[in-house]
């Protein structure tokens, strides 16, 4: 099979670690977004159904976006690298705002080579956190403050985060769920997907500042961020 140029430098590129821009890629068609958002209900679902290897309720207390990218894809040639793509939903004054498209690009942070595949969580955890998601592009690390969560219904462990993180990171694996450094990956907001998804541009202000209407088929995702933050809250 041949490949055109900007496909064979697009492999490169992911190969190298170097960051494309999100444009080049071709939005998805609905259809597969809605899988994504499916897959993102149902990796979140399941891990927080899981009391003693979850997210904190502390820390979901506190949340104030919530992000998923399932089945984050890692090269296995060259240096290795890592290229996902996912949903974030973001607390308002009434409740979780509808979902917006993001995509996660970066090096290889300590994975096995392989190819594997592994679901991403990506927890803001104030305002400050909040505020990153909105940009069209931050490094986390760099222009986000980020740190491997803590993992744990009850957990009390690793409270360093309270004074000077924006992120939680969370990777879970064949089963194993654990904080992980993200450090110098990079978060784009994924417009193209967004549009597609929605039938119409909106921007990540109007979707995760709640002022766009939760669609039909992207409420089973929020229904349950909301009731992970409901029950931490009942809880903590």
């Amino acid at each position: 099979m041949k490949y055109g140029r900007k496909v064979l430098f697009g492999l490169f590129a992911l190969g190298m670690g170097i960051m494309v821009p999100v444009a080049g890629f071709a939005a998805s068609s609905h259809g597969v977004l809605q899988e994504r958002l499916n897959s993102a209900t149902a990796v979140l679902s399941e891990i927080l159904n899981t009391p003693d290897n979850t997210i904190p309720l502390n820390i979901l207390n506190q949340a104030t976006c919530v992000g998923v990218i399932p089945g984050l894809k890692k090269g296995a040639f060259l240096v290795g690298a890592e290229y996902g793509r996912g949903v974030v939903s973001c607390r308002t004054g009434h409740g979780w705002s509808a979902p917006a498209f993001i995509t996660l690009a970066g090096g290889s942070f300590g994975f096995q080579a392989g190819g594997q595949s592994t679901d991403l969580v990506l927890v803001a955890v104030n305002e400050h956190g909040f505020e990153d998601l909105l940009k069209s592009k931050f490094k986390i690390g760099g222009d986000a403050a980020a740190s491997a969560g803590p993992v744990g219904r009850n957990s009390q462990a690793a409270t360093d985060w309270k004074m000077s993180a924006e992120l939680l990171t969370y990777s879970r694996s064949k089963g194993l769920f654990a904080g992980i450094d993200l450090n110098g990956a990079a978060v784009s907001q994924s417009t193209e997907d967004t549009e597609a998804y929605y039938g119409q541009a909106h921007s990540f202000q109007s979707i995760l500042k709640g002022t766009v209407a939760v669609p039909e088929g992207a409420k089973p995702f929020v229904r349950t961020v909301a009731k992970a933050f409901v029950t931490a809250k009942a809880n903590h």
